[in-house]
């Protein structure tokens, strides 16, 4: 040990201080060194675990993309239906105006015949000298099988609800108290009262009860007759199942 320490003391002080400088730098290379590789390896593990993080996002950015496109495909083609829409909204409305006609929910004009019917000129005290809700039922089931569209009575709009009936020395049609003289107003094609005037049933009616008792009918084609909205009040009804009844067997 004593010798080693008498070279180290025998070498020149140049000497000394470069080999401890080159032996400090070999030390700080090598712990530069050592350190580098963690860093890279940390640094390309966080590099693919960015990469997929970036691809995934690029996925759903595509997923959303093609959605979009296919949302707005779909914009189009209902813009495209939008017209047919109208058409069906058009038809339903066509419908619903037919019903309410059938209803006799609107007011109708058009060319048509008016009857007037009333007692006889000197009624006796006979009942049968005087109009009756028979005799008025009798005209409007002929001028309906005639093909009549619409037919009112001194304004009261007849439906299918109507009952026609004779109250006191009155006829009563819907809630309204008829007086006479009895005017029937209908609508219908331009050979109604051809078609009415020819039917067997009519020509009885005439004959056996207009003419016997001297009660007067007539009658006027016109080119616009108008019958009147029904003013009542509308009750539907139906029929539903007895929940308490058994079933058949």
């Amino acid at each position: 040990m004593t010798v080693i320490v008498d070279r180290i003391r025998a070498l020149p002080s140049w000497q000394v201080t470069l080999t401890g400088a080159l032996f400090v730098l070999g030390f700080l290379i090598a712990a530069q060194l050592a350190a580098e590789g963690p860093r890279i390896r940390y640094t390309s593990q966080e590099r693919t675990t960015l990469t997929e993080t970036a691809l995934g996002l690029q996925q759903q950015q595509d997923a959303l993309a093609a959605r979009i496109l296919e949302l707005r495909a779909s914009i189009v083609e209902l813009e495209g239906e939008e017209p047919g829409s109208e058409a069906q909204v058009r038809e339903l409305n066509a419908a619903l105006e037919q019903a309410r006609i059938a209803g006799g929910l609107v007011q109708l004009s058009g060319p048509g015949i008016v009857f007037r019917l009333e007692d006889a000129e000197h009624p006796g005290a006979d009942r049968d000298s005087l109009v009756t809700a028979r005799d008025i039922r009798t005209l409007v089931d002929e001028l309906w099988l005639a093909g009549a569209e619409a037919i009112s009575i001194n304004g009261e709009r007849l439906t299918t609800g109507t009952a026609v009936l004779d109250i006191g020395n009155a006829i009563l049609a819907n809630s309204a108290y008829l007086a006479p003289p009895y005017e029937v107003n209908a609508i219908g094609p331009d050979d109604l009262y051809e078609r009415l005037s020819s039917a067997a049933p009519f020509v009885e009616f005439v004959q056996n009860r207009i003419e016997p008792y001297a009660l007067r009918l007539s009658f006027a084609e016109l080119d616009s007759v108008t019958v009147p909205a029904y003013a009542g009040t509308i009750r539907s009804r139906y029929a539903r199942p007895d929940p308490s009844a058994s079933p058949l067997p």
